[in-house]
């Protein structure tokens, strides 16, 4: 099963986040099928925080991608 999850990138206390295609089981720093956005929320700006492409999101979940509950938070708030 094909998940929507965030990669952790950068310094330990300076992280920021991918939002990628993956498959369900594999590792977070495993291979990514896409990657469709990013969320850095260190940023001071609400609409700087995300920026994700939403038509590549959207084609992913009609081919069966879940998103975790975070993504679905994230997006919702976007």
């Amino acid at each position: 099963m094909l998940k929507i999850k965030l990669q952790p990138t950068g310094k330990k206390h300076q992280r920021s986040y991918r939002i990628v295609v993956v498959e369900g089981k594999s590792k977070l720093s495993g291979s990514v099928l896409d990657t469709i956005g990013t969320y850095n929320p260190h940023e001071k700006e609400d609409k700087d925080k995300m920026s994700v492409n939403m038509t590549d999101y959207q084609s992913w979940i009609n081919k069966g991608a879940q998103p975790t509950d975070t993504i679905r938070k994230l997006v919702k708030l976007t």
